[in-house]
């Protein structure tokens, strides 16, 4: 059986590493994989092959729609008339709803990344009989690891 875990660097991950040792675990059943963590920030823009599901275009769109209709309507009394007018009260609608958008997101982006915290660091990977399953799998969430799937050697996911 292979129990497969991820967690942060920590001590808690080298007292899970000597309380499997102590179980008769040997050090050739364990196999700790370091990870390469994301360093660059997540694009803003979406692309045609890839979405978020966050748009920067919703509120300026109704702000620009908004805007439009109140500039349309005051520009009957000013010089350009209401066309011109419209179309520039459009427009600054549409670049506010798009300022406040951008602002907005990549103020929660930054929250969440605060609030989430933990990364996955480190992948452990312990190969194991059968009858010592739950208790490999007990020391590694014992020490905090930040998840734990068990697979048998048929390859197929328990």
């Amino acid at each position: 059986m292979y129990v497969m875990s991820t967690f942060e660097h920590s001590t808690y991950l080298e007292l899970a590493l000597s309380a499997l040792e102590m179980e008769k675990i040997p050090k050739e059943s364990i196999l700790a994989i370091p990870l390469n963590n994301r360093t660059e920030n997540r694009k803003l823009l979406d692309t045609i092959h890839h979405s978020d599901g966050v748009s920067l275009f919703d509120l300026g769109a109704a702000l620009g729609t908004g805007l439009s209709v109140i500039g349309a309507s005051i520009g009957f009394r000013l010089a350009w008339g209401p066309i011109v007018w419209g179309i520039i009260a459009a427009i600054i609608g549409f670049v506010i709803g798009v300022l406040i958008s951008l602002w907005f997101n990549t103020k929660k982006r930054k929250e969440q990344r605060k609030l989430r915290g933990k990364t996955s660091e480190l992948i452990l990977i312990v190969h194991c009989h059968e009858e010592k399953t739950e208790l490999v799998e007990k020391i590694l969430w014992d020490n905090l690891a930040l998840g734990v799937a068990i697979l048998d050697n048929h390859y197929q996911t328990v």
